[in-house]
């Protein structure tokens, strides 16, 4: 029997990239918030309770980019040249959070530059993020095998539409693990943020998928054509489900549900681009297995990832798993 290593490969890649949405989805949306929070000691406790994981959280984001790289090429060579200056927008801002987080307790009278940089690094990370999926979705133009548009191709309305809800969708990641994560007046406040920016995400989650399948004859194939349908339609229906616990965990001042119910609708929308996306790694033009590196080279990094991702998850499970419970002002208890 011989293994679809192409297939593998783009499983473990499509992985990362959720793992990173769902890890460094709240710790940006934490950074989104901290505009709203004004007093010190909140923001000292919202930065502590993400201080554990937040770089690790990234680990994800390198393996999935890296991974692209490495295993798709051809992929690689053709996404990069549409995305570079969102691409490039989003490491920098990266770079400015990542240096707030360590600085930002080194001063007391520079601290509100600091407190900028990390709220400004997370929304316009997470700004690019959600305008580099909505260019890939919408589709890249590819002509002989390499990228065929401009400079501005990335720059569109439902490119833009997507970065707004990307960056809706984090902070309620965000005010719902605060809420899992703080108590008191810290955690009312958040229960008021997540009880808002539920109903404007599912609204958001909405509209692109009402407006993606008119992107591409593709995408409204896989949707509303028969009898795909019957595979498809489970997928909204799941995000009704997560909806609703989403909205009754808040009412009722659940702590564990409602940060698990937004994990769902982040995981549900990507099976859903999943859907509209396979076999394309680059819809509507290359496949996975178009794109891929030759077999032996797949064959020699799989045997690193079959190493090194079960660490990373051990890693990762273990810090999760001791800075778990509340955090306080001082820090976790």
């Amino acid at each position: 029997m011989i293994l679809d290593l192409a297939f593998i490969w783009a499983a473990i890649i499509a992985f990362a990239v959720l793992a990173y949405v769902m890890m460094d989805g709240f710790d940006l949306g934490i950074g989104i918030l901290f505009p709203f929070y004004k007093a010190e000691a909140d923001r000292d406790r919202m930065m502590n309770s993400v201080a554990p994981v937040w770089d690790g959280n990234e680990t994800w984001l390198v393996l999935g980019g890296g991974g692209l790289f490495a295993v798709f090429p051809l992929a690689y060579a053709t996404i990069m040249p549409a995305l570079y200056a969102p691409i490039v927008i989003m490491l920098l801002a990266l770079v400015f959070r990542g240096v707030a987080f360590e600085f930002r307790w080194r001063t007391t009278r520079g601290k509100f530059l600091w407190d900028w940089a990390f709220a400004s690094g997370s929304i316009v990370a997470t700004f690019a993020q959600g305008i580099a999926l909505g260019t890939i979705v919408q589709g890249i133009p590819i002509a002989d095998r390499a990228y065929a548009g401009g400079w501005w191709t990335w720059l569109t309305p439902f490119s833009l539409f997507t970065g707004l809800a990307l960056v809706v969708g984090y902070a309620l990641l965000g005010a719902t693990w605060l809420i899992l994560k703080t108590d008191e007046k810290l955690q009312d406040r958040s229960y008021r943020f997540a009880l808002v920016l539920g109903p404007v995400t599912l609204f958001l989650i909405g509209l692109v998928s009402l407006w993606t399948p008119f992107l591409e004859p593709l995408y409204m194939e896989r949707w509303f054509s028969w009898p795909r349908m019957l595979y498809t339609i489970p997928v909204p229906l799941l995000v009704a489900l997560a909806a609703y616990l989403l909205i009754k965990g808040i009412l009722k001042r659940e702590e564990l549900t409602p940060f698990l119910a937004s994990l769902a609708l982040f995981i549900l929308s990507f099976i859903g681009i999943g859907i509209s996306f396979y076999p394309y790694i680059v819809p509507p033009t290359l496949t996975i297995w178009d794109a891929a590196a030759p077999q032996e080279s797949l064959g020699f990094l799989l045997v690193g990832a079959v190493v090194l991702v079960p660490i990373i998850l051990a890693y990762t499970a273990y810090a999760y798993w001791v800075f778990r419970g509340k955090v306080g002002s001082e820090g976790y208890h």
